[in-house]
């Protein structure tokens, strides 16, 4: 936390206070996918600051169905892509699942191949719906609009 500087008149402390907890808050968005260029479609497409008003958002990349219940279950999570189409668990039933069994499930996004599974979406109770290939602009807006309403930390427009 501290550094120790040599300036003109010689070594000076310089305490620099970075890690204030309001600094520290980072937004936690799990990824699901088995094939790991949609995880990274997805953070590169979200980026680590989507909206100014938002907190940096730190991805945990999942790849397999029990790891997403554990993440979803720790409470920790603030939003969760999910890919309707992974393998052997999609997305959808993952979804469902999780918003019939965990408290306080954080907001759902659902990444679809086609169009006409957005009804399957709405039956897994996910807040959201990006068609692949993914669109950055889509997710983003998608992904910011849930956000702002999990981060006590955001700043309304007005």
């Amino acid at each position: 936390m501290g550094e120790c500087c040599l300036g003109a008149l010689g070594e000076t402390n310089v305490i620099f206070v970075t890690d204030t907890p309001s600094q520290v808050h980072e937004l936690r968005v799990l990824v699901y996918s088995d094939d790991r260029r949609i995880r990274d479609a997805v953070m590169t497409g979200l980026g680590r600051r989507p909206a100014k008003d938002l907190a940096k958002i730190e991805f945990i990349q999942v790849a397999t169905e029990p790891v997403v219940k554990k993440e979803l279950k720790s409470g920790n999570i603030d939003l969760a892509i999910l890919d309707g189409e992974a393998a052997p668990a999609g997305g959808m039933g993952i979804a469902r699942n999780a918003k019939d069994e965990v408290f306080n499930c954080p907001p759902i996004i659902l990444l679809i191949q086609r169009s006409q599974d957005a009804w399957l979406a709405t039956w897994s109770k996910a807040e959201g719906v990006v068609p692949m290939p993914i669109d950055p602009v889509v997710l983003t807006e998608v992904a910011t609009t849930l956000l702002r309403r999990t981060d006590k930390t955001a700043i309304t427009a007005k």
